[in-house]
């Protein structure tokens, strides 16, 4: 998931553009085309990298290699025709070469009127509050699972997810950066340093943990979970018209777009496969508690929560934006800021509470409105643009407002009408399901988790909650790699398979807690009974 970045009130971003060879050459651009394509990258790679293991076991092995394939082939055509739709509009409309606040809602107005602006504005500010709670769960996830790993902490999550409220607070009363891209590439350090981490503590787990996987069973479900998870995962597209517009030759878009796939392919296909053979349904939320050498799973705890918290200050700054020009506050820093940048920060932070589980939020926002900004509009959009611009050069003296929709058919080459509604059908369907399924997933009883302020006492001490922070792996997920492990409770029926299939592995569990509870309990008082 990704970066939206900061909207400029200046014309910093951009500058003047000059046309000495008919191309436009943006004076004040300072990014090229092989660099920009390596911020892209550092804006797309990140949490949602942690989950696609889950998506892999959900759609099955081949399932999630086409699945996976299609959605690369997707997300970088999509990507390619946006970046075409925003020079569509440098070309046409000079006005766009200066400045531009919000460079993806104006691909919106000039595609499709001012209705669809407003639109476009409203789901970028939706995925940028769910991204917000997401990243704000996973990150007090791994923090709490550091603490138990490393000082036996009895914090609850809940009350983590708080305090890391409260701290990330005072940095968003700060003014947007006008450079914010040393983020971004420590961002994509991190993550890069995450997948090498993920894939050697996999590849250490694998003599043990292969042979003795299990699968889960065929769900329709959970092939719709999965399609929204790899959303999640690819979806970044509402920031790509901001950064090209800081491109020296936002002409070469194409180029980076292209680079950045490639690089995400290669970083998640080995992630989704090494997870998929390697630890079967011991798989959750997230890989990294399914490593089970503590010192690289904390590290990639670590690198992967730098990652999210660096998104979390980036992405509350265009949102807070956005309701302080909604409220008429000022500009410079003051109790009005003050007061709506907490009070979106308590909304945050009440969503948080009431589903405190990452997973199926995640699911949630990759299938509505990441799939809108990432797969239907770019086509939708360059159907429109690029049919308005055949049109101006057909009939010379048109006007610039948006075409009929009898007039994009006409003049559209048919093989990228076809391409678009293909790959606009593809969304819409998938985008549904996986939102209904998702849906579906908060409220069943295997995910469903109890609302934070509904805890009483567990809401600040851990009382209920497993006191392990690894998920073994095996039939029975009770199997452990190394001496020293404890294995967290088994999540047999996380993948929704019936509960006869681990029958057997419900006993075995059973009777080795009675064990484990009988020996912890007869052990001191057998000691005792020596020292009379």
């Amino acid at each position: 998931m990704s970066f939206v970045y900061p909207t400029s009130t200046k014309g910093s971003l951009a500058g003047s553009f000059s046309h000495p060879t008919g191309e436009h050459v943006n004076s004040h651009g300072h990014l090229g085309w092989f660099v920009t394509g390596l911020f892209v990258v550092g804006d797309l790679a990140g949490g949602g990298l942690v989950a696609l293991p889950t998506a892999m076991i959900q759609s099955g092995f081949w399932g999630g290699l086409v699945i996976t394939t299609i959605m690369t082939l997707v997300v970088t055509y999509t990507a390619y025709v946006l970046g075409l739709s925003w020079n569509i509009l440098l070309e046409r409309w000079p006005e766009y070469h200066s400045h531009c606040r919000k460079p993806y809602p104006e691909i919106g107005y000039r595609a499709l009127g001012v209705h669809m602006r407003r639109f476009v504005s409203i789901c970028i500010d939706v995925t940028q509050f769910g991204i917000s709670v997401v990243y704000l769960l996973l990150s007090s996830k791994n923090i709490h699972d550091f603490l138990k790993a490393f000082f036996k902490s009895d914090l609850s999550f809940c009350i983590v997810v708080l305090c890391l409220a409260v701290c990330l607070l005072p940095i968003t009363f700060l003014k947007s950066p006008n450079d914010f891209w040393w983020a971004v590439v420590i961002a994509m350090m991190t993550t890069s340093i995450a997948v090498i981490l993920i894939l050697v503590g996999s590849v250490l787990d694998y003599d043990k943990c292969h042979s003795e996987k299990a699968m889960p069973d065929f769900h329709v479900t959970n092939y719709f979970l999965a399609l929204g998870t790899f959303l999640f995962a690819y979806g970044g597209h509402s920031a790509f018209p901001t950064i090209q517009h800081d491109m020296r030759r936002p002409q070469e878009f194409t180029k980076s777009v292209i680079l950045a796939f490639t690089i995400m392919a290669i970083m998640y296909f080995p992630v989704c496969i090494m997870g998929y053979l390697t630890y079967g349904n011991s798989v959750r939320d997230s890989i990294i508690n399914s490593i089970q050498i503590t010192g690289i799973q904390q590290a990639i705890n670590i690198l992967i929560t730098i990652h999210c918290i660096l998104t979390l200050t980036i992405v509350f700054n265009p949102l807070m934006q956005e309701a302080e020009e909604l409220f008429r506050v000022k500009q410079h820093f003051g109790i009005g800021r003050v007061i709506v940048r907490t009070s979106i920060m308590i909304a945050v932070v009440i969503v948080a509470e009431t589903i405190p589980t990452f997973g199926p939020l995640l699911d949630l926002v990759g299938g509505s409105t990441l799939t809108l900004t990432s797969i239907v509009f770019p086509c939708v959009f360059y159907l429109w643009l690029a049919a308005g611009k055949r049109k101006a050069e057909v009939e010379k003296g048109c006007d610039d407002g948006p075409v009929s929709f009898r007039e994009m058919v006409k003049y559209t080459p048919r093989a990228t009408l076809y391409t678009c509604l293909f790959i606009i059908v593809f969304g819409l369907i998938g985008g549904c399901a996986a939102t209904y399924s998702a849906i579906k997933e908060l409220t069943s009883s295997s995910v469903f988790t109890t609302p934070c302020y509904a805890r009483g006492r567990g809401f600040i001490h851990a009382d209920g909650e497993d006191a392990a922070h690894t998920n073994c792996c095996g039939h029975c997920q009770n199997i452990a790699t190394r001496s020293g492990v404890t294995c967290a409770q088994p999540a047999l029926d996380f993948y929704h398979d019936e509960a006869s299939k681990y029958s057997v592995c419900s006993a075995v569990n059973m009777t080795t807690q009675i064990i484990g509870s009988t020996l912890s309990s007869a052990l001191p008082n057998l000691f005792n009974g020596f020292n009379y």
